[in-house]
C-alpha cells in the first residue's frame, strides 16, 4: 500500500503540474499587470476594514481562517524537507512560487466571493460553487467537492494531527504506555489528544463565526511570535546572512541537488504551505462580508505573502544561517550531498528547526517548535474543517440523501484521532496527494473560467475604477455583464 501510493503520489505531483502552478501565477500576474505588487498598499487598508454581519465574517477574520489552513506543518517541516531533498536554492523557488501563486490567489478568491451563496444564515462559496455557476458544469463542482472532502476531511488532517501529537509528546514527554487498537502510547499524547479533540469539538460544532474568532486572535499571535524568535536568531548570526542568501541564489540555478529537484521540491512544498492554485483559500473568501468581490481577492493575495514570504522564510533563515541542515542525494545510493547533521536525522520533519533553535537557545529551541507545531496544525486542522464541511453544503444540493454536516465534524476528529496516535509513516504522501488533485482541478477550471468570461479581469478594472474615481465603493455584476452572480445581484437591487 505504501509503495502505491508513493507512486500515485510521483505521478500526480509529476513535472507536469509543478510547471502549471508556476505557469498559472506568471499568466494571471501578466493579465492583472501584477496586482500583487501595484495594490499592496491596498490589500493593507483592507486588512483592518471591519465589516461584518450575522451572515459573513471581517475580511480580516476570513484572513485568519484562510491563513489557519495555509499556515501549518508545512511552515516547519515542509521547509525542512525542501531544504534536505532540494537544496537551499529550492527556498528561491518557494519564494517563486509565493510570488506569482499570490495573484493566483487573487483570481480564485475573487471568484469564490463573487459566486458565493447564502444558505441557512451563513456566506458559503468556493471551487465547488463558481466552477458550477460561473461555467454551468455541476459536473466539474462536484468533482472538486469530493476530492476536497477526501483531502481535507481524510487525507489532509492526518498530517497536522500526527504533528500535534508528536509536540506534546516532545513538550511532556511518552509517560506510561498504554495499549490501543493501534498499538502502544503514551499516556502524555492520549491526554494531549483528549484536551485537543474537547477545544476542536467547542471550536468546529460553533460554526463559521466560532471558527474565524478563534482563528482571528490565534493565527496572528502565533505567526509573529514566530517570525520574531526567526529574527532573533538571524539577528545573533548577521555576519553569515550575505553568505546566507548567496547560497540560496546560487543554488536555485546551479543546485546541489539537481535543478529538478530544487525546483520541484521548492514549488511543492510552497503550493503545500500557500495553497495558491490549490482552491482551499476561496471558502474563507466567500464567508467574508465586502462591499466588491476584488476586495477580497487581495486580502487573499496577501495571505501568500504572509504564509510564505514571512513565516516559511523564518523557518528557511533559521535552518540555513545556522548550518543546521542535510541535503540528500538522488541517486540510489542516497549519499548526501551536504551533511551537517548526523544521517539518521529525519528530514521531513520538525528536526532541522529544532536543531537550528537549540544551537542558538539551548534546550527552550525544541520546546518552542514543538508549541509552535500544535498551534500551527491545530488551527489548520480547524480551517480543514470547515473546507470540508462547505464541500459537503455544496453536495448535498445534488444528492437525494444529503450528508448531515454533524458526519463530518465527526470525521474530522476521528482523522485526528488516527493521527495523533499513529506514527508518521506514508501520511505526508496522502497529504500530497490531497493537495495535488485539487490543484490539478482547480487550476485547470480558473483557467478556463478566463479564456470564456475573464471576470476576474473585469472585477478588477471596476474596482480600480471606482477607487481613482473615489466615493462609496458598490458592485453591480449585471451592470459589468457578469452572469450567475446571483448574490451580488439581489445586494445591487435592493439598492435601487
Amino acid at each position: 500500500m505504501e509503495a502505491f501510493i508513493s507512486s500515485l503520489n510521483g505521478v500526480i505531483w509529476s513535472p507536469a503540474l509543478i510547471y502549471l502552478c508556476l505557469g498559472a501565477g506568471l499568466f494571471y500576474s501578466i493579465q492583472t499587470r501584477f496586482v500583487q505588487v501595484r495594490l499592496f498598499t491596498e490589500m493593507l487598508r483592507l486588512l483592518f476594514k471591519k465589516r461584518d454581519t450575522a451572515s459573513g465574517i471581517s475580511s480580516f477574520q476570513a484572513l485568519a481562517v484562510s491563513l489557519s489552513g495555509r499556515v501549518g506543518v508545512g511552515n516547519i517541516a515542509g521547509v525542512a524537507a525542501a531544504i534536505g531533498f532540494g537544496g537551499p536554492g529550492a527556498v528561491f523557488w518557494m519564494w517563486m512560487v509565493a510570488f506569482l501563486g499570490a495573484s493566483t490567489a487573487y483570481a480564485e478568491s475573487t471568484l469564490g466571493q463573487l459566486y458565493k451563496v447564502e444558505e441557512n444564515g451563513q456566506y458559503r462559496g468556493g471551487s465547488a460553487y463558481f466552477f458550477t455557476r460561473c461555467l454551468g458544469w455541476p459536473w466539474l463542482g462536484a468533482l472538486f467537492a469530493i476530492s476536497a472532502v477526501i483531502s481535507c476531511g481524510i487525507f489532509l488532517p492526518g498530517v497536522q494531527a500526527n504533528a500535534v501529537g508528536n509536540a506534546v509528546t516532545q513538550i511532556f514527554g511518552d509517560g506510561a504506555m498504554v495499549d490501543t487498537f493501534m498499538g502502544s502510547v503514551g499516556t502524555h499524547k492520549l491526554a494531549g489528544l483528549a484536551v485537543i479533540l474537547l477545544v476542536l469539538g467547542v471550536i468546529i460544532f460553533g460554526g463559521i463565526q466560532r471558527i474565524a474568532q478563534f482563528a482571528e486572535y490565534v493565527v496572528p499571535f502565533m505567526a509573529f511570535g514566530y517570525i520574531v524568535l526567526a529574527l532573533i536568531v538571524v539577528g545573533m548570526n548577521v555576519d553569515k546572512l550575505p553568505g546566507m542568501f548567496s547560497l540560496i541564489f546560487s543554488d536555485a540555478f546551479s543546485a546541489q541537488a539537481g535543478m529538478g529537484a530544487a525546483i520541484g521540491w521548492g514549488v511543492k512544498r510552497g503550493v503545500y504551505s500557500n495553497e495558491a492554485g490549490q482552491g482551499t483559500g476561496t471558502h474563507a473568501a466567500a464567508a467574508a462580508e465586502t462591499e466588491h468581490p476584488s476586495q477580497q481577492g487581495l486580502v487573499q493575495a496577501f495571505s501568500i505573502y504572509v504564509d510564505t514570504l514571512l513565516v516559511c522564510t523564518a523557518t528557511a533563515l533559521m535552518i540555513l544561517i545556522t548550518g543546521q541542515y542535510n541535503v540528500q542525494g538522488t541517486l540510489p545510493d542516497g549519499q548526501f550531498l551536504v551533511q551537517n547533521l548526523p544521517a539518521n536525522t529525519e528530514i521531513g520533519s520538525a528536526a532541522f528547526t529544532q536543531m537550528a533553535l537549540q544551537s542558538t537557545f539551548g534546550s527552550f529551541g525544541p520546546i518552542f517548535v514543538a508549541l509552535a507545531l500544535f498551534f500551527f496544525a491545530f488551527t489548520t486542522i480547524v480551517a480543514y474543517y470547515y473546507i470540508a464541511e462547505t464541500n459537503v453544503a455544496y453536495l448535498n444540493q445534488y444528492f437525494k440523501r444529503s450528508v448531515p454536516l454533524v458526519v463530518v465534524k465527526l470525521l474530522i476528529m476521528a482523522m485526528v484521532v488516527f493521527g495523533t496516535i499513529n506514527s508518521a509513516g506514508y501520511i505526508w504522501n496522502l497529504g500530497d496527494i490531497g493537495v495535488g488533485l485539487m490543484a490539478w482541478i482547480n487550476i485547470i477550471g480558473i483557467l478556463i473560467i478566463f479564456f470564456i468570461s475573464r471576470p476576474t479581469i473585469v472585477c478588477l478594472r471596476d474596482y480600480e475604477q471606482q477607487l481613482k474615481a473615489g466615493g462609496k465603493i458598490t458592485f453591480d455584476p449585471v451592470k459589468l455583464g457578469i452572469k450567475n452572480a446571483t448574490f451580488w445581484e439581489r445586494r445591487a437591487a435592493a439598492r435601487k
